[in-house]
């Protein structure tokens, strides 16, 4: 008797899996249907991707046909239905929405379960429907926990990347192309904050990428050596992000590189901040974190050939074209221990006019002679500016100069 009741429920179980195969092509009408009608999303898509998720969807009523009809199959093989899609429509398409469409596939096969079983069959239908839309959910989450994780540690790789480049001193489009693939959308200027790497276990880049992502519309992250580099867009005011994320390094001194326009830019401001992470232990008095910019003279001391052509550009050539003797009444302030009496005298002019004269040399170049660190920077840039006028053209230029690679 029970091998009868069993080969009779068989028997129902194959008649009702032979309607729901005859009647997939409806099932997918109806589904595409009731999904253009319920989902905005869904309707706003490209064609060619919703043309994906039909074939999702008819991949997924063939494969609950399939283990209706052969209840031996294991049901963890509804994991092949999304592999009919390609993997950009995992990107397309968020695990909410995965959702949301596998809740309409569902509500139309339970408004077609009277047409497609018997009233015997109808309850057992319905239960299967419930149970395979679980495990269809449970393969879902699966596929974009996988592709989060894989795509987690592309992004991983690709930062690194972009952060070699940094220390390496590339720059240009191929930067660029790598930071948008990271999903870099600031336009506005970027810096690097350089210090030493946190010594504090626990201290995750993923930690440090959330605090410096508080102060800038876009950052990049990585740790190179035992130094901590982190890149910054779009921030309204880099030295106050930099003063707020010096928690986040070691000990040690910390640099802000100076601004650039683009991303692409961003290798000028990283060497920068090197060579000033190289040269900072000459000012033991630099705040944290300290500007590239301020590390001028202790910079083009230690041989940064482009702080020294700083120095000479933005100091040196303006006061020398300034005319007035401002250059002269520079020079023979410093050289008399920034006496104002000794100046005049050693010039044949009043107090008042050495005065007059360093007051006109602030107002061409932002360093006030009269006070100490802008004193020590003109004194340097002098020197500087006088070998480059008395050199022949290149000797200079040729000097050492460490590689911007040489970390």
């Amino acid at each position: 008797m029970a091998v009868e009741l069993e080969a009779e429920e068989i028997r129902r179980r194959a008649e009702t899996g032979r309607r729901l195969k005859a009647g997939i092509g409806t099932l997918s009408t109806a589904i595409l249907t009731r999904l253009d009608q319920r989902l905005p999303w869904y309707r706003a898509m490209p064609p060619a991707d919703r043309s994906w998720v039909g074939l999702v969807a008819q991949s997924g009523i063939s494969s609950f046909v399939e283990w209706y009809r052969t209840p031996s199959m294991p049901i963890r093989m509804v994991s092949e239905i999304f592999r009919a899609a390609p993997r950009e429509l995992v990107r397309s398409i968020s695990l909410t929405q995965t959702l949301q469409l596998l809740r309409v596939v569902v509500e139309v096969v339970e408004e077609r379960v009277p047409d497609l079983a018997r009233p015997g069959e109808q309850a057992d239908l319905r239960e299967a429907v419930l149970r395979f839309s679980r495990e269809v959910a449970f393969a879902g989450a699966d596929v974009y926990a996988r592709a989060a994780e894989a795509r987690g540690t592309w992004d991983a790789r690709l930062e690194a990347m972009v952060i070699d480049a940094l220390v390496r001193g590339d720059a240009g489009p191929e930067l660029s192309t790598r930071s948008a693939a990271l999903g870099w959308r600031s336009e506005g200027p970027v810096a690097v904050l350089l210090g030493q790497a946190p010594q504090r276990a626990g201290r995750s880049v993923e930690q440090v990428r959330e605090k410096a992502g508080a102060w800038a519309e876009d950052c990049l992250v990585g740790i190179h050596d035992d130094r901590l580099l982190i890149v910054l867009g779009g921030c309204e005011d880099f030295q106050q992000a930099g003063e707020q994320l010096g928690e986040l390094f070691g000990p040690a001194p910390v640099v802000l590189g100076p601004q650039v326009a683009t991303l692409a830019e961003a290798g000028a401001s990283a060497r920068a901040a090197h060579s000033a992470l190289r040269a900072v232990a000459a000012w033991p008095g630099a705040p944290r974190p300290v500007r590239a910019e301020d590390l001028l003279p202790e910079r083009a001391l230690a041989g940064d050939e482009a702080a020294r052509r700083t120095l000479i550009a933005e100091v040196y050539h303006p006061l020398a074209q300034a005319g007035g003797n401002l250059l002269e009444t520079v020079s023979q302030y410093l050289d008399c221990g920034n006496s104002l009496e000794a100046t005049a005298k050693a010039m044949y002019v009043h107090p008042n006019t050495v005065r007059y004269r360093l007051r006109k040399v602030a107002e061409v170049i932002p360093y006030d002679p009269t006070r100490s660190r802008p004193a020590f920077v003109l004194r340097c840039a002098l020197v500087f500016g006088r070998l480059a006028a008395q050199a022949p053209a290149g000797e200079l230029s040729s000097s050492h100069n460490p590689s911007p690679g040489a970390w």
